[in-house]
């Protein structure tokens, strides 16, 4: 299921245009990162992708629905979205029934609910508190119940607002490895965030914005290289791009992991023979 924008504009009833006549198509299976300081448009954009938002103008398909004609309701059975404050999403008495209503709500059978609940807080590290309140729970742990809760849905699409926020290391990598795994499984994975570092571990294709449009779009290494357009939303490059740009690096692409600077270094600079 492709997901496509055909010249959406939102304003808000103040009067603020989030969005100006952006065009773009996600297909079945990418992984997208969104970046961009605040109020550049992010999360209204993503937020027509499930119909908590509509175009002011342009159309958004899923597939071959419109969102337009189709409920908030109908639309969750399509794209799971986890908001990026899992306060304005948790209101269920224990971690284990917010992960099941997901499901239970599409109408699946009790035992299948069960168990794609049971799934989703084991890939999400949370069955030992499954019978917890989720207000019981640290900001951090709330955040994956809310991942959980959505993952349980088992939605072609799932769209993470600020995933990582709040997340130790141990949180970050747990995160990053369920994306590879979902990834794998052919999801349709779209993050709005902050994190750069996370953002070139685990998506292949950015999507830059400021002022409620596309300022670049294209591969992870190819547009994160582009300091100049990231300057425009205040964004960095990750960490490890901007210490290789120091260095004698040529005219090799720029590393996005760990792995890739080791490699590069090791390439420039061979140990000396024994």
């Amino acid at each position: 299921m492709d997901i496509c924008l055909e010249r959406v504009t939102h304003t808000y009833p103040g009067g603020v245009t989030a969005l100006a006549e952006v065009s773009l198509t996600v297909r079945a299976g990418e992984a997208v990162a969104i970046i961009g300081q605040n109020g550049a448009g992010k999360t209204s954009l993503v937020k027509h992708l499930n119909g908590l938002l509509l175009p002011t103008s342009g159309r958004v398909r899923l597939g071959e629905v419109d969102t337009r004609r189709r409920s908030v309701a109908q639309l969750a059975a399509l794209v799971g979205y986890v908001f990026q404050n899992p306060d304005d999403q948790l209101f269920q008495p224990s971690v284990a029934r917010e992960a099941a209503f997901g499901p239970r709500n599409l109408g699946w059978p009790a035992a299948r609910a069960q168990a794609a609940a049971a799934a989703a807080l084991e890939a999400t590290g949370l069955t030992a508190v499954a019978a917890k309140h989720p207000y019981d729970l640290a900001p951090a742990e709330r955040k994956r119940v809310a991942l959980a809760a959505v993952l349980a849905m088992q939605t072609p699409v799932l769209v993470f607002d600020e995933p990582t926020t709040g997340q130790d290391a141990a949180g970050v990598a747990r995160i990053g490895a369920l994306i590879a795994d979902l990834h794998r499984e052919g999801r349709t994975l779209i993050s709005v965030t902050h994190d750069l570092d996370f953002c070139a571990e685990c998506f292949a294709r950015v999507i830059v914005m400021g002022e409620g449009r596309v300022l670049a779009d294209g591969p992870t290494a190819a547009v994160l290289a582009q300091a100049e357009v990231l300057a425009q939303t205040d964004v960095e490059p990750p960490q490890l791009m901007r210490l290789a740009a120091q260095l004698p690096w040529g005219d090799a692409p720029l590393p996005l992991t760990a792995e890739d600077f080791a490699a590069g270094w090791v390439a420039r600079h061979p140990p000396a023979p024994t």
